[in-house]
């Protein structure tokens, strides 16, 4: 078998060699035509560009540099953030069949409802420093027997509730305690989405805790969580327990009351609200000042301005209002001169766009203050003045209906009532934890809409088929999605 010849390989080699060579000469003569004194550019060794880009750790000159934190601010703060414990007696709930008494003989049932001692957890804020009060949420301690506060340094104090508020879902309490700080209370009308925010409180029970983000949204309404909604939407974590506690920003200053979060399993993802101070403050004085708040009406109904409605009223698609679609006779809206098909487009020179909006105006303005309304009327655009009256709920102490029902607070459905405007009937406006109708087994809340299967539409019909109805007493009563039959003697 014959070799290939070996010369075409040894002719690439020698040819490489000669290129190799040729290439070390023009380098060195390349780097020879550039002196140090050279005006021509100087390129840095490559040695040197290496160690230019490499990370290593900060050299001791650089400790002294103060790094970026919140605890300077947070330092200031959280004296001022309170935990809160509440305890509450409760009756137990047991089936229709244990009300017989052969059943209740037979399973060893006590004649007299089993109760058990319900404890809840929340937070709060320190407001005013010298008399004690506390801003937390409503639901924090609605129905409370109760209430304990803690604060930053461990010590505990009993507090009385001041006042409550449910439709916007805000309390006061007070505690008797010397060298308290309070938090400083900023325009929460200020706030930008996009800036960042810090949320304290007690989450889960397991003590003050920080978490951070930023305002996701303003003006959140029609949620449903409460009476009068106007939050702020953060992704700062708020979890169960965080309730009551502070909304803060940057500079340590109070702009909102963490109030509820939308979560699948009840946990944060990251949308959480809470109610700010320009809208809490007037509540907290009222709470201060009367214990409750005094809510104010003009005496109208109202529906939101759409495309469709503006063109049927022959106005402009993008005209942003809030339609007067009745005014209720004598009302202050009336004694103004406001008129059915009026547009409302601003309040005091503030815009509204829809009927929250307006709801939240008014409602929470003092009762007797004057404001100026913009409206359109027939194309045209007028201004009219109205002075706020209090709001006039029918209600009564059921104690005088019937003393079974002594302990509840019975009126008119309330507008902010999941049921408003779908059944008719007496809503239970509130209940004293302990008393017959509790133990009875009514809830704040409830509507009764039938009493000895008669339908009752008002509180003067209730009356009426409760002093029929004898010795017995079987209320048909809606609480929530569900309804059922309730036997009162």
């Amino acid at each position: 078998m014959n070799r290939k010849p070996q010369k075409p390989r040894k002719a690439w080699l020698t040819a490489g060699l000669l290129g190799l060579v040729a290439g070390l000469v023009l380098g060195i003569v390349a780097v020879s035509s550039f002196g140090p004194h050279d005006s021509g550019p100087q390129v840095a060794p490559a040695e040197a560009s290496a160690e230019a880009v490499a990370a290593e750790t900060p050299v001791a000159a650089d400790a002294t540099t103060p790094m970026p934190s919140l605890a300077p601010m947070l330092d200031r703060v959280l004296p001022a953030i309170v935990n809160l414990s509440t305890e509450q007696e409760v009756v137990v709930q047991r089936s229709p069949l244990f009300d017989d008494p052969f059943f209740r003989r037979f399973f060893n049932v006590p004649d007299r409802p089993q109760k058990q001692t319900r404890h809840s957890l929340g937070s709060g804020v320190i407001v005013d420093a010298d008399k004690g009060y506390i801003v937390t949420n409503h639901h924090v301690v609605a129905g409370a027997d109760a209430i304990e506060v803690t604060l930053r340094d461990g010590t505990t104090h009993e507090a009385k509730l001041v006042g409550s508020d449910p439709e916007v879902d805000l309390a006061i309490v007070q505690i008797d305690a010397e060298g308290l700080t309070q938090v400083e209370i900023a325009d929460s009308d200020r706030l930008r989405v996009g800036d960042y925010v810090v949320a304290i409180g007690n989450p889960f029970g397991l003590g003050q805790t920080v978490t951070s983000g930023i305002v996701s949204a303003l003006g959140r309404t029609g949620l449903g969580i409460e009476g009068y909604e106007n939050f702020i939407q953060t992704d700062a974590s708020i979890n169960p327990g965080n309730s009551g506690g502070a909304l803060v920003n940057l500079r340590g200053e109070l702009v909102g009351i963490n109030t509820a979060i939308v979560g699948p399993a009840g946990g944060n993802v990251g949308i959480g609200f809470a109610i700010p101070t320009n809208m809490a403050q007037g509540v907290m004085d009222q709470l201060i000042e009367f214990g409750e708040v005094k809510r104010g009406q003009l005496g109208i109904y109202i529906q939101d301005l759409d495309p469709d409605l503006a063109r049927a009223l022959g106005l402009d698609e993008q005209t942003k209002g809030v339609l007067v679609s009745e005014v209720i006779e004598d009302s202050a809206a009336d004694e103004a001169g406001l008129k059915k098909g009026d547009v409302i487009l601003a309040v005091d020179g503030q815009k509204v766009t829809s009927g929250a909006e307006l709801r939240n105006i008014v409602g929470l303005s003092p009762v007797g203050r004057e404001i100026e309304i913009e409206l359109l009327r027939d194309g045209k655009e007028k201004t009219l003045s109205a002075r706020i009256r209090q709001r006039s709920a029918e209600r009564s102490e059921a104690e005088e209906i019937d003393s079974r029902l002594e302990g509840a607070t019975l009126g008119s459905i309330e507008r902010s009532h999941p049921l408003f405007g779908r059944v008719e009937g007496v809503q239970v406006l509130a209940i004293e934890p302990g008393s017959p109708a509790e133990q009875a087994g009514l809830r704040a809340g409830d509507v009764i809409t039938e009493v000895n299967r008669r339908d009752v539409h008002d509180l003067a019909e209730f009356r009426r088929a409760v002093r029929d109805g004898g010795d017995r007493l079987l209320l048909h009563v809606r609480r929530g999605d569900g309804a059922f039959y309730l036997v009162i003697e």
